[in-house]
C-alpha cells in the first residue's frame, strides 16, 4: 500500500481500535474524546480503576476504560485480549504515561525520582510497545506514539533523571520506528511511531486552580488531541520516526 493509500485506509469508512495507555489524566480524556468523535473506537487504560473509570466517562463517545498496570508485562498481555475481545484489534497505540520528577542538581538526584520515572516513561512503554507492535504493524494504519519534552533540547541538570528516562523513551520509539520499516518489506511502511514534543501540557482545570499564571509556551490538551487524530489521517512515510514539536 502506499502512503496515500495508507491515509486513504484511515479516513475511510471503517472506524480504528486506539488504546490510550495512560488515559487517566486531562491529556488522556481530551485524547480519547477526540479520537472517539473522530469516528474510532477508543479504549483506554490506568492502574487506578475509580479514576480511568471517570476520565473515560467524561470523554464519552463510548470510550471504553480498561484497568492495568503498565508496568507489568503480564498485565498488558492480557490487556491486548481484552481490547481486542471488547473492540477489536487494536491499531493505534498513544502512550501519555510519564510523570515529572527535579531536583537542584546532578548530586542530588534521587533513586527514588529515577525508578519512578523509569517505570513510568520507560518501562510502560517498553511493555506496551513489545504487546501491541505486531498488530500496529499488521494494521493498514497503524500509529504508535508518545509525547516527550522540549527539555531534551538542552537538558539541565535539574532535570536529569527526567531527561534522561525521557531520551530513553525517545529512542526505543526511533527503534519501533525501524521496527516498522523492517516489517513492512518491499510493500512499504502502513504504520509508523511518532513523537509528539511539548514544553507542558495546560488544561482548563489547570488554568482555574492558578488563575495567577499564564504557561508561556504550553500545549493546550485539547491541541495535543487534535494532534493524534491527525496522525490517524497523515501518510505513515511523513510520521514513521518523526519528531514532531507541538510547543510553541
Amino acid at each position: 500500500m502506499t502512503s496515500a493509500g495508507a491515509a486513504g485506509a484511515v479516513q475511510g469508512a471503517q472506524p480504528l481500535t486506539v488504546l490510550v495507555a495512560g488515559g487517566s489524566g486531562a491529556s488522556g480524556t481530551a485524547v480519547a474524546r477526540a479520537l472517539a468523535a473522530a469516528g474510532h473506537r477508543v479504549a483506554t487504560a490506568g492502574s487506578d480503576q475509580a479514576r480511568i473509570k471517570e476520565a473515560a466517562q467524561k470523554a464519552g463517545h463510548g470510550v471504553r476504560p480498561f484497568t492495568c498496570d503498565l508496568a507489568a508485562l503480564d498485565d498488558v498481555r492480557q490487556l491486548r485480549d481484552d481490547v481486542a475481545g471488547a473492540l477489536g484489534t487494536v491499531d493505534g497505540v498513544i502512550h501519555l504515561v510519564g510523570g515529572w520528577r527535579g531536583a537542584k542538581g546532578i548530586a542530588d538526584q534521587s533513586d527514588d525520582d529515577w525508578d519512578f520515572l523509569e517505570r513510568g516513561a520507560v518501562t510502560t512503554l517498553r511493555n506496551v510497545s513489545r504487546v501491541f507492535f505486531d498488530d500496529i504493524a499488521a494494521s493498514a494504519a497503524g500509529r504508535f506514539a508518545m509525547v516527550s519534552s522540549t527539555a531534551l533540547d538542552k537538558p539541565a541538570a535539574a532535570v536529569a533523571s527526567y531527561v534522561a528516562a525521557k531520551a530513553a523513551a525517545e529512542a526505543w520509539t526511533m527503534a519501533m520506528a525501524d521496527g516498522f520499516r523492517r516489517a513492512s518489506g518491499d510493500g512499504g511502511s502502513t504504520a509508523a511511531a511518532t513523537i509528539l514534543v511539548v514544553k507542558a501540557l495546560v488544561d482548563d482545570e489547570l488554568r482555574r486552580t492558578y488563575p495567577e499564571r499564564t504557561f508561556p509556551g504550553a500545549t493546550d490538551v485539547a491541541d495535543l488531541a487534535a494532534a493524534v487524530v491527525r496522525l490517524f489521517g497523515t501518510p505513515s512515510g511523513e510520521l514513521n520516526g518523526a519528531r514532531l514539536r507541538l510547543a510553541d
